[in-house]
């Protein structure tokens, strides 16, 4: 009989839940908290509550679209961290309760490493995915972390690189604030991007030594050209705001695959997967498979709903944890900060 995981996401403001049966999507449903928008940010308090309303219910919902009860689940995954302290702290709660109630193993899981798992993510019907073929490299673009990583098998990852400040979601939805548009900014940048000029506006890139990545002085770039071009015009930026979101746009993504092509020239490898909510970005699907074509290489890139935080990806990275044998007991954790050693 498969084994069954049904995986719970909330470290942000997405309750998600997620069910595998040997890897393969059985179900993913998700619900967005639309309340921050007004803020133009996510507000800790306001996503914790919204997790207490959701969590039940999306479980439930994606208990029903697989067309299973919870008493054919064999094994509850959560994310353990790192997020937000009272979102965490819900999903792990939720998680312990079911695990509890069912008599069923409780597993603890990266959210950062789940994003990887995103990359087996299949709703194929007949058989468990089989994956990317590995030895390879991983972008892995979020809104709160960037890294680059090498992935011998799903859960035999080395960190080459990673974000000294900001990351590459942070500079989007950051840079998209100063422009005057709504949250969550870096998709609406992205929108507007697709109808400007890339090159007419320049802003800085950081230059870091390895590996690593720094995004915050493309954000104090923006700031100070915005600062001294509104106070010559104060319309500047309503009229240049497909240049200015398509001149951002092409800072990050040229600063992003800079180091991922280092990273596999010097692996000596030529097999590149791109996870995490920033794996949507248009440009960067684009340019990165540009440069795998250049290569000779492949690029793996997971489905839009699995590039976001989602349940099925904390599903599978339970399903490789059990298949592991890795399980935790009731005392496991929220870890806001928990580190990423793998």
């Amino acid at each position: 009989m498969p084994k069954i995981v049904l995986g719970i996401e909330s470290s942000c403001d997405d309750t998600s839940v997620g069910l595998t049966a040997d890897g393969r999507i059985l179900a993913n449903v998700s619900r967005s908290q639309l309340e921050h928008a007004e803020y133009g940010g996510v507000v800790p308090e306001l996503a914790s509550r919204a997790h207490l309303r959701l969590v039940t219910r999306v479980a439930e919902a994606a208990i029903k679209s697989a067309g299973l009860s919870f008493r054919d689940v064999d094994a509850i995954a959560v994310t353990r961290g790192p997020g937000l302290p009272g979102a965490l702290m819900v999903g792990v709660s939720y998680a312990k309760g079911l695990a509890l109630a069912l008599g069923k193993p409780l597993i603890g899981v990266h959210h950062m490493e789940a994003h990887i798992h995103a990359l087996w993510a299949s709703r194929s019907p007949d058989s468990a995915p089989a994956g990317p073929i590995a030895p390879l490299i991983a972008l892995i673009v979020s809104g709160g972390h960037t890294y680059l990583a090498r992935l011998e098998s799903p859960l035999e990852i080395q960190i080459l690189g990673r974000t000294l400040d900001d990351a590459a979601g942070e500079a989007f939805d950051k840079t998209a604030k100063m422009l005057g548009l709504g949250y969550p900014g870096g998709p609406q940048l992205d929108a507007l991007a697709e109808l400007g000029q890339p090159h007419r506006f320049h802003f800085s890139r950081a230059r870091v030594p390895g590996l690593d990545f720094s995004f915050s002085g493309l954000k104090t770039s923006v700031l100070y050209f915005l600062e001294d071009q509104v106070q010559k015009n104060p319309k500047f930026i309503q009229e240049n705001i497909h240049d200015l979101c398509a001149g951002v746009r092409t800072a990050v993504v040229d600063m992003l695959l800079e180091k991922t092509r280092r990273a596999l020239e010097e692996s000596a490898l030529n097999r590149l997967g791109i996870v995490g909510g920033v794996a949507a970005n248009r440009l960067l699907r684009r340019e990165a498979t540009a440069l795998m074509e250049s290569l000779n290489g492949v690029l793996y890139l997971p489905d839009f709903e699995f590039c976001t935080d989602n349940g099925a990806m904390i599903a599978l990275s339970g399903h490789f944890r059990l298949m592991r044998g890795h399980t935790d007991d009731l005392s496991c954790t929220p870890d806001p900060a928990l580190p990423w050693t793998s």
